[in-house]
């Protein structure tokens, strides 16, 4: 592609449509090199005139005619797999949310909840019935949908996609596949990461340093590693899974990180103890559901914030939007919330034991503090660290809205972009 067709695109990609004229100012090329970009860019079907013209005539000049990117060069699907609920949108090359909608993520029909969710933000994006003013059916195609990226509470094996089942997971999903569910849907490729991944991608989108620990304090656990700007996932994709490291238990003795819930009485009701003991399941209505499918709806409704976030949105009328939790070491976060200083103070100790492992493999400039929890603690975190050999600043994180949905949603968008930019 040559490259004054690459600044066209670019061009109209944040400006939605200009004249050959404004094109040229814009990039600042000839007019005549703008006029044969535009012809090129029409040929291949990347740029279509929108039948709307300047006002011309009257010392106003020849009358120009508007330019704008094709709806062919397609959109992309953006989806999280989390407790709270399935979120897929659809997404358009101007970074709009064209479509949305939200599903119940019982894991023992999770497939189905996920293409329930992309048929309805597939269909929301479509807008209505193509007719015209007699009510005749208009031949307009769907636009192509480009690719998926998808945000799974769950480890994710990066050479298949697959989500992995490790133990003492939150969020048991099986043998979940989604590279193998939403293949069907997209031109392209499917690209599969875990949540807390996602988050801390979103997190250097907002001007984070090149090098952090990204933590997640949730009703699970997980740490996102970036170092000169990049994620690192490790060998197989499971980098970060922090819930067995060992770090300081109640009386200064080593356990592991995930156990200590147990210890503190700080996991759901119905879940197992140390010593495979299980408690009344008080879980609740988990039959409900919301749909968010109005056209640049992503106001964080049914939202797929934390990597196993349990806060009770999804629905309007107040029931969760997750399926069962399926776990048998999931964290009580409302439960944590309410605890009194010793205990917190416990845990600060051992969120500092875990980063003082983090600091001694992984070197970060600084420590974020992202899930339900972490921000919370944030000074018992610190106080903890303050004994430790190696300092680093701890901070709360910076994006506190979806930040995995914001993490998906920005790298589907980078994604087309790149595919419409290269003519791919």
């Amino acid at each position: 592609m040559e490259t004054s067709d690459e600044h066209v695109l670019r061009t109209l990609m944040r400006h939605r449509r200009l004249t050959r004229a404004e094109l040229a100012t814009e990039i600042g090329i000839s007019k005549p090199t703008a006029g044969e970009s535009v012809r090129r860019l029409t040929e291949r079907g990347l740029v279509a005139d929108t039948g709307e013209r300047t006002p011309g005539g009257r010392g106003k000049g020849r009358v120009g005619s508007y330019y704008a990117l094709s709806p062919t060069v397609g959109v992309a699907l953006a989806v999280t797999i989390a407790p709270e609920g399935v979120v897929a949108e659809c997404v358009d090359v101007y970074g709009d949310t064209v479509g949305r909608a939200v599903r119940p993520a019982d894991p023992t029909e999770l497939a189905a909840a996920i293409t329930a969710a992309v048929d309805r933000a597939l269909s929301a994006a479509a807008g209505p019935a193509r007719t015209d003013a007699a009510g005749q059916a208009r031949d307009v195609a769907d636009p192509p949908v480009r690719l998926a990226v998808v945000g799974a509470a769950d480890p994710v094996d990066r050479a298949t996609g697959r989500l992995v089942h490790l133990p003492d997971a939150p969020f048991l999903v099986g043998e979940l596949d989604p590279v193998a569910v939403l293949g069907h849907y997209v031109d392209g490729p499917v690209i599969v990461d875990n949540d807390v991944n996602w988050a801390a991608r979103a997190e250097r989108e907002q001007g984070g340093p090149g090098d952090f620990a990204y933590l997640y304090l949730g009703e699970g656990l997980g740490c996102a590693i970036v170092s000169d700007g990049e994620v690192r996932r490790g060998h197989t994709g499971l980098a970060g899974e922090i819930a067995h490291l060992l770090t300081i238990g109640p009386g200064g003795r080593a356990v592991p990180f995930i156990e200590l819930f147990g210890d503190l009485d700080l996991r759901h009701e119905g879940h197992r103890d140390r010593d495979g003991r299980e408690g009344n399941d008080a879980g609740g209505d988990r039959d409900g559901q919301e749909d968010s499918d109005a056209r640049g709806d992503s106001n964080g409704r049914g939202d797929s914030n934390g990597r196993r976030d349990r806060d009770g949105r999804g629905d309007s009328d107040g029931r969760e939007a997750g399926g069962s939790r399926g776990s048998m070491t999931a964290i009580d976060v409302d439960r944590l919330l309410r605890s009194d200083a010793e205990t917190r103070a416990i845990l600060g100790a051992a969120v500092g034991g875990v980063i003082a492992a983090v600091i001694a493999l992984a070197d970060p400039r600084e420590v974020v503090l992202g899930g339900p929890w972490g921000p919370a603690l944030v000074a018992e975190i610190r106080a903890a660290t303050e004994r430790m050999p190696r300092h680093v600043p701890i901070r709360a994180a910076a994006v506190s809205d979806e930040p995995v949905l914001a993490g998906v949603r920005a790298e589907a968008l980078d994604r087309l972009r790149a595919l419409v930019t290269t003519g791919e």
